[in-house]
């Protein structure tokens, strides 16, 4: 059997996204899950953007609103004090945020809004640590290819966009798409590795 790391080694991952556990097993950072929503007591984060709010100051506002919520949660269930990592990542184009699509319809839009157009893909760290809230940014540009609407429909029709900001995944069945991409893959994911090591270590996380 494999040892555990001890637990001071160990961080909250304060998010239900299998693509952020893949990428921390990845990295070699060991994590448990700290759900807000599916725990109790329940705690919400109210993710609608404020009018007029840019995305870059609307995806780095919301990542600190679920940091502060996670320590929340972790002190209201009195669970062990370790790290806590939230993200958030949100997809912008002509200064239009497009999250999650809310249906089929809303996931259609929004890809024939990217199709053969430069995006900027937007992920936001935090990490708590007691008190203090440390974060960073990771923004990323992809360049989708020119769609028919017969591609953008199969590719809705799989099921992959439905939860994933801007309607896709870089992972998944969209990679075909995508003709260029400048910044961090892993960000473009949901959880920039660099960025996400760099605050750790600051933290005082050795890895």
């Amino acid at each position: 059997m494999t040892a555990m790391p001890p637990p001071s080694n160990i961080i909250y991952l304060a998010s239900k996204s299998p693509r952020r556990r893949e990428l921390l097993k990845q990295a070699g950072i060991p994590f448990e899950l700290l759900m807000m929503r599916e725990q109790s007591p329940r705690i919400d984060v109210d993710e609608a953007p404020l009018r007029d709010e840019s995305a870059h100051a609307y995806v780095q506002r919301i990542v600190l609103l679920k940091a502060a919520m996670a320590m929340k949660a972790m002190r209201e269930r009195r669970l062990p004090p370790r790290l806590i990592l939230t993200a958030d990542t949100t997809v912008t184009i002509d200064g239009d945020v497009l999250g999650k699509p809310v249906d089929r319809d809303d996931a259609i839009r929004m890809l024939k809004r990217l199709a053969g157009e430069s995006h900027q893909v937007l992920t936001a760290i935090a990490v708590a640590s007691g008190g203090e809230v440390k974060h960073a940014l990771s923004t990323s540009f992809v360049a989708f290819a020119a769609l028919t609407d017969d591609e953008i429909k199969r590719y809705v029709d799989s099921g992959e966009p439905m939860d994933k900001a801007g309607g896709y995944a870089v992972q998944g069945l969209a990679a075909r798409f995508i003709v260029k991409l400048s910044g961090s893959y892993s960000g473009v994911m949901g959880l920039p590795l660099y960025e996400t090591t760099a605050l750790l270590r600051q933290c005082g996380l050795p890895v």
